[in-house]
């Protein structure tokens, strides 16, 4: 089995993190701009964006834009920073299994629909559950792709809570392949990152396979 890339520390991580913002933020045009860009969309359909119905649609776009693409403006690292140490001794597997997300596609913009399963193996200190859940939609409410979303989880729990070992499982249905391109609804793609032990045992990995193997389809 191939070794997992070396992950940066907790600090270079969250100097990574807050430089990426700063440059995203000095790029980013104005509400005025985005708007206008939209304007051109709609005539670039064949509408007409001065028409009653439209008139209001590059408004109530752009600010649901802000709220698809939230997770920009959050920094992961600091939603993990603070943590529990008064556990009693606890090692078992933690697991939050079933954290539905919606993101979108980076290639064509288009919804990615899902569920995250996240396991880790504590080190003395463990993290409010709420935290694994924010964890998620901070990297969903950007423009993803799957593989990477599925890293991006994993590598930030490893790297703020020094666990014995992490585990990631991303099932999702992406409508950029079931309601266009090749149209096959249904379809679902499955990503995995293993770190630490669920990497280096199988007995580990068995038993978090096994945990998540009853969750709920992605129709529920």
């Amino acid at each position: 089995m191939n070794k997992p890339p070396k992950l940066e520390t907790e600090a270079d991580l969250s100097e990574t993190l807050a430089a990426e913002r700063q440059a995203a933020q000095d790029r980013r045009p104005s509400r005025i701009e985005a708007e206008d860009a939209i304007r051109t969309l709609i005539r670039w359909t064949g509408d007409d964006p001065e028409r009653e119905g439209l008139l209001g649609t590059p408004e109530r776009v752009a600010r649901a834009y802000e709220e698809y693409f939230a997770g920009y403006h959050d920094n992961p690292v600091e939603i993990l920073q603070r943590t529990f140490e008064e556990v009693e001794g606890y090692d078992e597997m933690v697991l939050l299994r079933d954290i539905r997300f919606e993101s979108h596609c980076e290639h064509h913009m288009a919804p990615i629909l899902g569920r995250v399963h996240i396991a880790y193996l504590p080190d003395h200190r463990v993290v409010g559950i709420s935290k694994l859940a924010r964890l998620v939609e901070v990297y969903a409410k950007r423009l993803q792709i799957q593989e990477k979303m599925t890293a991006q989880i994993a590598n930030t729990i490893q790297q703020v809570l020094q666990p014995l070992g992490v585990a990631v499982v991303i099932e999702a249905s992406h409508q950029c392949m079931t309601t266009r391109g090749v149209h096959k609804p249904g379809a679902a793609l499955a990503t995995s990152r293993m770190l630490g032990a669920f990497r280096e045992s199988a007995s580990t990995r068995r038993e978090f396979l096994s945990m998540i193997r009853g969750s709920g389809t992605l129709s529920d």
